[in-house]
């Protein structure tokens, strides 16, 4: 498994990005994953050659900045709708040219979209099931984010996710979890692991708190067995979004896994 550091607002990185990318690369990561903002979308080029020259790579792509636009997979709009799934597809080839993971979770929508879960499940697929249909074609993998009921309006558990995915129908579509979140909607820290096995395409590993790595109770010795034990081989990224810079929490964080490991 490589470890990859998650950076929500690319401000975050400070007035010299590529310093920035450089330290997440001296902590120890191998990779980035990059939050689809305006201000990421404005520099992309900048950001390839930052990352090429620092040896990092941007294993996954966050998608739900889109949904402050409007944009929204479940809303009874047709317009709203069919936006968001634009806005997917137009993320397509920059998730191509970064060969990257898009992970899907905001853009589903609140319950004040939609209250009806049925309806709002059958929008959901059919709109994921056309942008799947583009992923096949251009070689890029997607993954549903299981995000607490506080957050999202549907699909918050890695079992409801399988769900939707299986609804959708398309191979491009692949589970994910994220132990925030888990800690919220599950009864266990690593069953849902287990449950996706070798399906499992994308690890978010968050403390119970959104701070460091280790200030919290989450178990991420027995998170770090599970995924050993299906044999995971892909990214886990570190999400960090409260109590702590960016300085602060990066290499904290990749300490408290590799202890862990040790």
């Amino acid at each position: 498994m490589q470890y990859s550091y998650m950076v929500i607002d690319f401000a975050d990185l400070g007035g010299d990005f590529a310093a920035g990318l450089d330290f997440i690369r001296d902590c120890g990561y191998e990779g980035v994953e990059l939050n689809l903002t305006p201000a990421v979308l404005g520099q992309l080029d900048a950001i390839e050659r930052a990352v090429e020259a620092c040896g990092l790579v941007v294993p996954s792509l966050l998608t739900g900045a889109a949904y402050a636009e409007g944009l929204c997979l479940s809303v009874a709009d047709s317009h709203r709708r069919a936006g968001a799934v634009a806005r997917l597809r137009e993320y397509l080839p920059i998730a191509q040219r970064f060969n990257a993971i898009l992970v899907v979770g905001l853009l589903q929508g609140l319950r004040a979209d939609e209250p009806d879960a049925e309806v709002a499940n059958e929008r959901i697929a059919a709109g994921l099931r056309e942008v799947g249909l583009a992923a096949q074609d251009v070689g890029v993998d997607l993954v549903v984010e299981p995000i607490n009921h506080l957050q999202v309006g549907f699909n918050n558990s890695v079992g409801e996710v399988r769900a939707l995915i299986e609804r959708v129908g398309v191979p491009a579509f692949r589970p994910m979890v994220d132990t925030i979140h888990m800690n919220i909607e599950e009864k266990s820290l690593t069953q849902p692991i287990f449950d996706c096995g070798d399906a499992l395409r994308h690890v978010h590993l968050c403390e119970s708190n959104g701070g460091v790595l280790g200030s919290g109770h989450l178990d991420f010795k027995a998170v770090l067995a599970a995924l050993d034990a299906i044999g995971y081989a892909g990214f886990a990224s570190v999400k960090v979004y409260r109590q702590a810079s960016l300085r602060e929490a990066a290499p904290a964080s990749l300490a408290h896994l590799r202890g862990l490991a040790g």
